[in-house]
């Protein structure tokens, strides 16, 4: 057995011993001997094996994976990637960079060239080793090589780069291949065992890290409001449990708090409601994850006096540099003021009703009611992802969203790769836990679905998601229409350089990934096109952004009457 095809069955062996079952890989030459191994690892049922020909896509599948895999059980999902060397590796940074700020795990392979072709021309030859820095540390992989001692020392760092993933997110795996790259004939003989642990067990078996610190109680007063960003949904769903234990108000972003009840985000949103009224104003907050929804949020951050924000890192979430205490939660015996809660709890009514009664005087369709009815429709057991731009802000104001599976990459909040995430999230779910049906849904805007238009393309080998994604389409960035660059004055820029309209016609585009596709013209057809079916399918809908501002400007004063 030459030294490349050893070192990649034992590198894929132990990562399975690890608990990763899922593997994402890109087409190369120099990744042949991951390719082989992961084959033949998906042959013999240890390993669900995924294939894409774009490493960009491939890298949101991954990603996706992992969410879907640790929603359902509240744990973290570990998913593998492996890709080629050269411009295939830069290909997955937007979703190393995504999985980096959310804290999502992903183990990273790359294969590379042996360091003696390094600085010499040779072709598809570039530094690898830190690519993805300063996000994501690399472990180098020595070059194998025909002698003994090597299988314990490839079985150790692939322990240490899963530790590394559990504990911080993405770990980049850079392992330097020589050729020969396939198997030869030589058999299996190789100079000492390259077996592993008697029982499957990992090389080297990680327990519980150091005792924890003790921490004095955070005496918080009665009047708390928990604020639920960007965070897992184990973290969402504890914080929500204690708030409801307490009787404080909870403000979430779609998918952050997991099955606890969220107050509409419109009370802060449209109707600035907390800053205006004394009886709703906290006196402290308890920020869980990383809000980035709304600039009305980080206007309460600034101007309340405290802020606890839970997090065991240095990079805790404090953008306005106003955070009093950051750490755990050890709370003294304090429930909310009856009429605090009270006060909340019929604000939120209010708004709530001013929101159905005005989207009721509207036209359908806008983002607004495809936001509204699709998540009201879907059944309990789905999975729902949302794309960044408008949709998840759309479900945030007007859509009930205290369910534990709607997900989002709100790491960076980017367009990339979204189409990949959405099919990841619902094979990982589902195959996580059953009680989570296979179908899902995805809600993205135009733009955010051209950008990753590659996702639909799925080979006829592989496996495919129950998945229908729902296109709203207003031909080109609508968001821009709702931020500073929309104002009157700026007319004159604002189609070219931020609206990009783009005139596709996704009805051919999807023809040509031999995607169904179905133009949804009235809510009717709408919520039957969304019924949860078998297979992959586009579901579009066209709304016109150019009263999209005045629209949310009307909601803005329907919600401000509710005072």
């Amino acid at each position: 057995m030459n030294p490349s095809t050893a070192q990649a069955r034992v590198v894929v062996d132990e990562l399975v011993r690890n608990g990763v079952r899922h593997f994402v890989l890109c087409p190369g030459s120099r990744n042949a001997p991951l390719s082989f191994a992961l084959h033949d690892a998906a042959r013999a049922g240890r390993i669900t094996l995924h294939v894409r020909i774009d490493e960009r896509s491939a890298g949101f599948l991954a990603l996706g994976l992992s969410k879907g895999l640790g929603l359902p059980s509240h744990r973290r999902g570990l998913v593998a990637l492996a890709c080629t060397s050269g411009t295939a590796v830069a290909n997955l940074h937007p979703a190393v960079l995504e999985a980096h700020h959310s804290a999502e795990p992903l183990i990273v392979l790359t294969a590379d060239r042996p360091q003696e072709l390094m600085g010499t021309g040779a072709n598809q030859t570039t530094w690898q080793h830190g690519v993805f820095a300063p996000h994501v540390s690399t472990v180098d992989f020595p070059v194998a090589e025909t002698r003994p001692g090597q299988n314990a020392v490839w079985r150790s760092m692939i322990c240490r780069a899963v530790a590394r993933a559990d504990d911080h997110g993405p770990v980049h795996v850079n392992i330097p291949f020589r050729e020969p790259l396939v198997p030869d004939n030589a058999g299996d003989s190789w100079p000492e065992p390259l077996a592993g642990r008697e029982e499957d067990a990992p090389w080297t078996a990680r327990y519980g890290g150091s005792q924890p610190v003790p921490i004095e109680p955070i005496d918080l007063p009665a009047r708390t409001l928990v604020v639920v960003g960007a965070a897992t949904w184990g973290a969402g769903n504890a914080i929500g449990e204690i708030a409801a234990e307490r009787g404080w108000p909870v403000l979430a972003e779609p998918g952050g708090a997991g099955g606890v009840a969220s107050t509409k985000a419109a009370l802060l949103r449209h109707g600035t409601l907390v800053l205006g009224l004394d009886e709703l104003r906290p006196e402290a907050l308890v920020v869980v994850g990383r809000p980035t929804l709304t600039r009305a949020v980080q206007r309460l951050l600034r101007t309340t006096p405290l802020v606890h924000v839970i997090d065991d890192t240095a990079d805790w979430t404090d953008p306005q540099h106003q955070a009093t205490s950051v750490g755990p939660l050890a709370l003294v015996d304090r429930d909310a003021e009856p009429e605090w809660l009270a006060s909340w709890q019929d604000a939120d009514a209010a708004v709530a009703t001013a929101v159905e009664e005005f989207l009721a005087a509207q036209p359908w369709p806008t983002g607004l009611h495809v936001a509204r009815d699709l998540v009201a429709a879907m059944p309990r057991d789905t999975v729902l992802f949302l794309g960044s731009s408008n949709p998840v802000r759309d479900v945030d104001l007007v859509a009930a969203t205290e369910r534990p599976d709607v997900l989002a990459n709100r790491g960076l909040a980017g367009i990339d790769g979204s189409v990949s995430t959405a099919v990841g999230v619902v094979l990982g779910a589902h195959d996580a836990d059953s009680r989570i049906g296979p179908w899902g849904a995805a809600l993205l805007g135009d733009l955010t679905f051209l950008h990753d238009a590659n996702g639909l393309l799925i080979g006829p080998a592989e496996q495919r998601p129950d998945l229908t994604i729902v296109v709203l389409n207003d031909d080109g960035g609508g968001i821009f229409s709702l931020l500073e660059q929309g104002s009157a004055e700026h007319a004159d820029s604002f189609e070219r350089v931020f609206a990009t309209p783009h005139g596709t016609d996704l009805a051919s585009l999807c023809a040509a990934y031999r995607v169904p596709h179905v133009r949804a013209r009235s809510r009717e057809e709408f919520l039957a096109a969304c019924r949860p079916g078998p297979g992959l399918r586009v579901v579009e809908v066209r709304t016109d952004r150019s009263d999209l501002r005045d629209l949310h400007e009307r909601l803005r004063a329907a919600v401000r009457r509710t005072r």
